[in-house]
């Protein structure tokens, strides 16, 4: 998942670009309205997130020069501004959400995956993943290993799917809580460390490069690197 960051503000940039990048996004930053539209531009963008107020050209201008020109990626604005009217003129020239600073870190995640769970659901839903010799069959709801049959439950299964459809990207286990089993369940739980020791005895075990990797102090993705 490819991320474009337009913000000139130093401190708000870099928080982005770690706290993004620890969650596994891959992220550009432009400084600059001007900068960005170019990155935009030439960029295969999963999103972008906006700021309004730039130098060089606003992140209105900046939003609506895209969609004149027929660009589709989905635009999250974020502003300092709360005026009604300042929302209501961004979403008219082609943003798609808005997000007054200061937010919440977890507030930005979630409307960044609705986001871009919108654009996924307007594609076609591919059918197979696969990592390495892992390979899940979304139509049967089947996992094999090397050719091999993997018996999953459906929480498993669930489980599985959500680290296959963004291999190497490091999902926190309250992310994985939140997807998997939803937003009732107590996060002081350790149930995402019992599923993980599960899933690692029926999908690893007995194979020499392991799948599913812990990252520590994060949370866990699956990919088929040699490194843990």
């Amino acid at each position: 998942m490819n991320i474009l960051v337009v913000e000139d503000d130093a401190r708000v940039a870099d928080f982005l670009l770690r706290g993004l990048g620890a969650e596994g996004y891959r992220v550009q930053l432009a400084r600059t309205g001007p900068e960005g539209l170019a990155l935009a531009r030439n960029s295969e963008l999963s999103l972008l997130l906006l700021d309004l107020m730039l130098p060089g050209l606003s992140g209105l201008e900046l939003c609506q020069t895209l969609r004149a020109e027929g660009h589709h990626v989905p635009v999250l604005m974020l502003t300092a501004l709360s005026e009604t009217e300042d929302k209501v003129s961004g979403l008219r020239l082609g943003a798609d959400d808005y997000l007054t600073k200061p937010f919440a870190f977890e507030e930005l995640l979630a409307r960044i995956e609705a986001l871009l769970r919108r654009g996924r659901e307007q594609r076609p839903r591919a059918t197979t993943l696969q990592v390495a010799d892992l390979v899940l069959d979304r139509e049967r709801m089947e996992v094999t290993r090397a050719g091999k049959r993997v018996p999953l439950t459906a929480r498993e299964l669930a489980f599985l799917e959500l680290l296959m459809t963004a291999p190497g990207r490091v999902y926190s286990r309250e992310r994985i809580l939140s997807n998997v089993w939803g937003t009732n369940e107590d996060p002081l739980t350790n149930i995402v460390d019992v599923y993980v020791r599960r899933l690692r005895s029926k999908i690893d075990e007995g194979h020499a490069v392991p799948l599913l990797k812990t990252v520590r102090g994060l949370g866990y993705r699956l990919d088929a690197t040699t490194l843990a």
